[in-house]
């Protein structure tokens, strides 16, 4: 049995199989309403006062969440809600954003009178058409054709863009200038703050509109057709067209923020489209959980977190990425909304203070485990790469040398010590959540 199993089998046996649309989506709109107020404040905490500037770093951070919490709900459409396996949504991201570029160009010179925040609209025009085109040939198959078709589809425009230069621009990309003088409401985009409110209204009326998908005849055959395809043919539906809408649309989304990107970088290259990206917003939308609407939006903004923050104070940040995929995967198939999602009933019956005490248990072996890991990571990268780079481990002021068998042990005891410390607390939270669910059972049967 592994460390955590008795921690996830207990919490996965309580959540079970849930649907990406409504009856899995929280409803507390105040929820949303204060996330939303946050984000339109949190430019405004590292504002600085005295120089009258904001924190560039923040606002470009908080403008790729934007951007990212698109991506991964367009390509929650295709993976938690229809259960398709796409390995080439970036293709649509970015054809947006190349069509982003060339649509900025032609305003810039007087041929396109459109202000530009409508302008993202067109670009989810081009994510569409492209996505009529591929999805007719991709949505014939299902499962691990899908997937192989799109994984083709993928490599493809990828090569693409980097022969025909006319349009792509080959590694160098094309760019342009956002400054074209067109708004509705008179500015002129120069400053980073205006491009963010623009794409966080972008952004909330994607995710509205994605949240309406999800209520319609549509999204719940595309449920239906993830869960048992054959029981909707049976029905008189044509599974291949529910997955072909929903590819079209999840290609529309993912193209209007590709058509942000481009806005906000002034620049798009090969990268855009390329397989990396498409790697991204599996695994927001998975970290986060594709079982709840709001799950990719929680992944979005982590794995943003984690390539922008952690990614400045580490070269092993990747590692962590990976090493937190596979864990969710392992220990947490639901994501961290899945998490969530499974504490409700015992929150409704008031019984979540039972598991304070239990989740101290666990959290304190846990962080020992996750310092020794982390040191032992560290350690291994400044042997070897930091070395390369002329790089010091700085730890508290206080240089490491990473040749020292100190450090190692170190690392090691709190890796391993803290790995049979967090077993046992696992078994024993796991028996705390197992009593607590079979106390709830009659009153859920009741009800």
């Amino acid at each position: 049995m592994s460390t955590a199993e008795p921690i996830s089998k207990a919490i996965s046996r309580s959540l079970g199989r849930s649907i990406a649309g409504p009856a899995a989506m929280p409803t507390q709109g105040w929820v949303w309403t204060a996330l939303l107020i946050a984000a339109v404040a949190m430019p405004w905490l590292f504002y600085n006062y005295t120089t009258h500037r904001h924190s560039g770093f923040v606002v470009s951070m908080l403008s790729q969440m934007g951007m990212m919490s698109i991506l991964a709900l367009s390509y929650n459409m295709l993976l938690g809600q229809a259960g398709l396996f796409s390995l080439c949504h970036a293709t649509f991201f970015g054809i947006g954003g190349y069509a982003t570029i060339h649509f900025l160009n032609l305003a810039g010179a007087g041929s396109l009178p459109l202000p530009l925040e409508l302008i993202p609209f067109l670009s989810g025009l081009s994510g569409l058409g492209l996505a009529i085109v591929f999805g007719y040939m991709a949505t014939k198959q299902r499962a691990t054709a899908f997937a192989m078709i799109t994984l083709g589809i993928g490599e493809l425009m990828t090569t693409a863009a980097l022969m025909f230069h006319h349009f792509f621009g080959g590694e160098g990309g094309v760019n342009s200038n956002r400054m074209i003088d067109h708004s509705l409401f008179g500015f002129k985009y120069g400053a980073s703050i205006q491009v963010y409110y623009l794409i966080l209204a972008w952004t909330l009326l994607s995710a509205l509109a994605m949240l309406f998908l999800t209520r319609t005849p549509l999204g719940r055959m595309a449920n239906a057709s993830r869960d048992n395809f054959e029981r909707v043919q049976f029905m008189g539906y044509d599974p291949r067209m529910v997955r072909f809408l929903q590819f079209v649309l999840s290609g529309f989304f993912a193209g209007i923020g590709g058509g942000l990107y481009a806005i906000t970088y002034e620049i798009v290259t090969f990268d855009a489209l390329a397989a990396p990206l498409s790697a991204n917003a599996l695994l927001m939308a998975y970290i986060g959980g594709i079982s709840a609407f709001g799950g990719p939006i929680l992944g979005a903004v982590l794995i943003t977190l984690l390539q922008s923050g952690v990614s400045l104070m580490s070269n092993s940040w990747l590692v962590y990425v990976g090493v937190l995929f596979i864990s969710m995967v392992i220990f947490a198939p639901n994501g961290i909304m899945g998490l969530v999602e499974a504490h409700g009933p015992i929150v409704r019956a008031g019984r979540f203070g039972r598991l304070l005490v239990p989740y101290v248990r666990v959290l304190i072996p846990g962080l020992v485990m996750l310092l020794g890991f982390v040191g032992v990571v560290e350690l291994a990268s400044f042997l070897t790469i930091g070395a390369a780079q002329g790089k010091t481990l700085v730890l508290f002021g206080s240089k490491i040398d990473v040749h020292a068998v100190l450090p190692w042990l170190a690392a090691f005891v709190c890796l391993i010590g803290g790995l049979f410390w967090f077993r046992i607390e696992a078994q024993s939270f796991g028996r705390v959540w197992d009593g607590l669910m079979s106390e709830l059972k009659p009153q859920r049967s009741a009800a």
